[in-house]
């Protein structure tokens, strides 16, 4: 098997070619040999036509214009008698104590056939239709016999002439083949070249694009197979096309780990800032309260401080170890939640901590009851409403809503304030971003809360969006029932 493989060609081009050429040798060979069987019998039936013409002018001969009393002088019928027979015409005459037979030769001589020939015509069988018989010394002939009042009558005609042209119309089909193999190995090459043209095309383009630097940074655009390449209707316009939905899923694919990439290397570095700040401060007071000159109370100030960025630090890690939970796929608490109750709840706090806003509830007639986890929804609209207390001025009219349907609950907080600046909407939930400096009055806050609140939405199989104008800005929280 090994063997066979090394023999096929590795090439599709020479594949193709050997192909076309084994095929046109396969045709040539077939219609030779149907030619040749059929010029054959054509040609041995035109010889059997005239060995039973001969034979019936022999019977006749032997019949009508011989005497009777046997050969000369007495032995029998004279043969000699016959005529109308052309040159090669065999003629013979057996009985059962005699035999004799001629040959007509060119120019209207006799040949006289041996007792050796004789004994071979002796054998032949007596059927209707003519027998071939190689008699040596003459030759290939097609042989007649028959039963005319007791005499074994043979009539022949030669059939070399048949082998002959047999000969030659071989001859010219094997050299006609031979040629047509040639021509449409030839073509074969030209046209297979041509028609493989596209797809090394095809090819081109892809080692191009595996030659790119793909393992780091961004990729952009990579090179395409041409829109005449990429024809549907055809094979390669069907590789061509696939290659090209390929690339671009590639492109997408290497794009947003590129982004995925550098969102990681920001948040780590957005981390590694909020951490150095709480810990900066929490060593700079340790440092003031080891001094030998510090009194008690400013040692009570400074333990107060660094209790403030610890708490403030492990907020920061808990947020950060939450969302790498939620990124991971960590299923949440599933059991039943009171919606109204908790954004009730959650609007009191709120009251508590920013008095100087208005703060509205829009609920309906009866409790809204969805299944998650309540410590996490309830994390979620605490953010909502943190982040409209932080980022809008005093007087800022908040109103919360909650509705239900059969599909589930929308929790919608709605205010009034500035709005979010058209530029931050796109980034809005993701990880540290913060409001711009001229709508923020309160520079806590690490830019955790809106994606802390979008992961734990998405968590529940629900929605977090945002609708932004200024004087009317909407957070709108959809979770299925």
């Amino acid at each position: 098997m090994e063997r066979v493989r090394r023999l096929v060609p590795a090439s599709l081009t020479a594949r193709l070619v050997a192909t076309v050429v084994l095929l046109v040798a396969l045709v040539g060979l077939l219609v030779s040999a149907l030619t040749t069987a059929a010029l054959d019998k054509r040609l041995t039936g035109q010889i059997d036509k005239e060995v039973m013409q001969s034979h019936d002018r022999d019977v006749r001969a032997l019949q009508h214009g011989l005497p009777i009393g046997g050969f000369p002088d007495g032995g029998g019928p004279d043969i000699r008698d016959a005529r109308a027979q052309g040159a090669g015409t065999l003629t013979a005459y057996f009985t059962q104590g005699a035999s004799s037979g001629i040959v007509l030769t060119a120019g209207g001589g006799r040949k006289q056939l041996t007792v050796a020939e004789l004994a071979q015509l002796r054998a032949l069988p007596q059927t209707d239709r003519p027998t071939a018989l190689e008699v040596e010394g003459l030759g290939d002939y097609r042989f007649l016999a028959s039963q005319v009042d007791g005499i074994t009558l043979v009539t022949g005609i030669a059939a070399g002439e048949v082998d002959d042209t047999l000969a030659t119309i071989i001859a010219w089909e094997a050299l006609f083949t031979l040629l047509a193999v040639g021509v449409a190995g030839g073509l074969a090459v030209v046209v297979v070249r041509r028609q493989l043209e596209p797809l090394r095309q095809v090819a081109r383009t892809a080692h191009e694009v595996a030659a790119l630097p793909l393992a780091t940074g961004e990729v952009g655009v990579t090179a395409r197979v041409p829109e005449s390449l990429t024809d549907e209707r055809t094979e390669v316009g069907q590789v061509g096309s696939a290659l090209n939905v390929l690339l671009g899923h590639m492109e997408s694919s290497l794009d947003a780990r590129h982004r995925s990439e550098q969102q990681v290397r920001q948040f780590v570095a957005d981390a590694s800032h909020e951490l150095r700040t709480p810990l900066a401060t929490i060593q700079g007071y340790t440092e003031l309260g080891l001094r030998a000159d510090a009194d008690p109370e400013r040692v009570l100030h400074v333990l107060e401080r660094v209790q403030g960025e610890s708490r403030r630090m492990t907020a920061l890690v808990e947020d950060l170890l939450l969302l790498a939970r939620l990124d991971a796929g960590r299923p949440l608490a599933r059991e039943e939640v009171d919606l109204t109750h908790l954004v009730l709840e959650a609007v009191g706090d709120a009251r508590v901590v920013a008095p100087s806003h208005r703060w509205q509830l829009d609920l309906g007639d009866e409790a809204v009851v969805v299944t998650g986890d309540a410590q996490r929804l309830h994390q979620v609209v605490a953010n909502l409403l943190t982040n409209a207390r932080r980022h809008t001025p005093a007087g800022t009219t908040v109103t919360v809503a909650v509705r239900g349907s059969e599909d589930g609950a929308v929790v919608t907080v709605h205010d009034d304030g500035p709005g979010v600046p058209a530029e931050l909407q796109p980034t809005l939930f993701e990880r540290f971003t913060r409001g711009d400096a001229s709508r923020t009055r309160d520079s806590g806050g690490a830019g955790l809360g809106l994606s802390l609140a979008h992961a734990i939405a998405a968590a529940h199989g629900g929605t977090l969006s945002c609708a932004s104008a200024p004087g009317d800005t909407t957070f709108t929280l959809t979770l299925p029932a």
